[in-house]
């Protein structure tokens, strides 16, 4: 005979602890609705016309919705260029930085050898220090060695990127069992499809996470675009937001720039929208310790 499911018992709310709790969902809730009226603003921008912009009237669409400003934000202001390098330079820099991370991640985080302590604190100093310290070094060899455009911007990516996603993982390896490694050496398993066979699947949470993180960042970027990315055609997506507003002085299609700002806005929602649970994961979670 199955057995019947026992009824939940639903738990008593704590009214004090609540109470207690207060300021803290007030802060919250205050934080959501200034964003979501912001983020809702800029989404009635992106369907209406400079001039009921600059009169107020956003949310009126006295003149309909005008969906052609995607349309132009997409072509004509090329934002189909700048979100496509932004895409080649994301994908890229988060796969070369995963390769040469968890290799040194594990390697750090489960062997003894001379320097590993030397290089563990190398990955924290790396990560303190500003981009703009090292902007002009970078410029200097890069002119020396005649790198520039799209690999020089994926290297830097990757390379910039590589103390941070390496120092997130070392936790994760340090804590897995060794049995692991004991089963596979006894099953006559060499080390290296030891470590890609069996380890990195189980800190796939962690992997996940970190490359969340990084893509990004790498969405995100900036600086390094504006110094290195020579030309239009290599624009990622933060320099083409700049450019896109440096000609408004010019075509006054404000329409068209929120259009572009929900564009270019939209990869990261999504990311934080379906893969929030995967990063709280990847954060809390750790391996299994030995």
């Amino acid at each position: 005979m199955s057995k019947k499911k026992e009824p939940k018992v639903k738990e008593r709310i704590n009214w004090r602890k609540e109470a207690s709790l207060l300021p803290g969902y007030i802060i919250v809730l205050v934080w959501i609705i200034f964003t979501a009226a912001f983020l809702l603003w800029i989404l009635g921008a992106s369907l209406s016309t400079s001039r009921e912009i600059f009169s107020g009237s956003v949310f009126k669409f006295e003149s309909g919705l005008h969906f052609e400003n995607y349309a132009n934000a997409w072509k004509a202001q090329n934002v189909s260029v700048f979100f496509a390098n932004s895409l080649l330079y994301a994908i890229t820099a988060c796969v070369g930085v995963i390769l040469i991370s968890a290799p040194a991640a594990y390697v750090l985080s489960r062997f003894e050898f001379l320097g590993n302590k030397v290089m563990k604190s190398s990955l924290i100093v790396a990560m303190s220090i500003p981009a703009v310290m090292i902007i002009m070094p970078i410029f200097s060899l890069s002119t020396k060695w005649n790198l520039k455009g799209r690999i020089l911007l994926i290297l830097l990516y990757i390379f910039l990127n590589v103390p941070y996603t390496t120092t997130y993982l070392l936790n994760f390896f340090a804590t897995l069992s060794k049995t692991y490694e004991e089963a596979a050496a006894i099953d006559g398993c060499p080390p290296a499809k030891t470590f890609w066979v069996i380890m990195l699947p189980l800190v796939q949470p962690a992997l996940i996470t970190v490359t969340i993180f990084n893509f990004l960042g790498v969405w995100n970027e900036f600086f390094m675009a504006l110094i290195f990315a020579s030309s239009e055609r290599m624009t990622p997506v933060g320099v083409g937001l700049l450019q896109i507003v440096n000609s408004m002085k010019y075509t006054g299609d404000y329409g068209g720039l929120f259009a572009a700002v929900v564009i270019v806005f939209l990869p990261t929602f999504l990311l934080y929208i379906f893969l929030s649970e995967k990063i709280i994961a990847g954060v809390t979670g750790g391996g299994i310790k030995g």
